[in-house]
């Protein structure tokens, strides 16, 4: 085996045209598919943890003062943690929506992309 012709084409190979806008289209198909799902999960997540959060201030007297405050942080720390809990399968839910939405069309481009090389 001869080193310097597998180098020169590994050299040439860097240099050489690629298309990659299938490639691309296939990841912002991807991303188009699990965008709705990462957005909520992120956003309803850190919510709710700020809420329990909130409620376990209250809960512990480090905010507010009182047994008045004290039962309503229970009652938004509970909130908080129940929407921490619905998160995950809220996401599964909208994951799968987004991915049966676009599935066909990534499956068509991920064919067309197999069939190249």
């Amino acid at each position: 085996m001869n080193t310097d012709k597998f180098y020169a084409e590994s050299i040439a190979n860097e240099y050489a045209p690629k298309d990659t806008s299938k490639i691309a289209a296939l990841k912002k198909l991807d991303w188009k598919a699990k965008k709705p799902a990462t957005i909520f999960a992120y956003s309803f997540g850190i919510g709710s943890s700020l809420i329990a959060g909130t409620g376990m201030s209250l809960a512990m007297q480090v905010i507010g003062g009182g047994t008045g405050f004290m039962i309503i942080g229970i009652i938004v720390g509970l909130i908080g943690f129940a929407c921490m809990s619905v998160t995950y399968p809220i996401y599964k839910k909208l994951l799968d929506n987004g991915k049966k939405k676009y599935a066909f069309e990534i499956i068509e481009l991920a064919r067309q992309i197999s069939e190249e090389e």
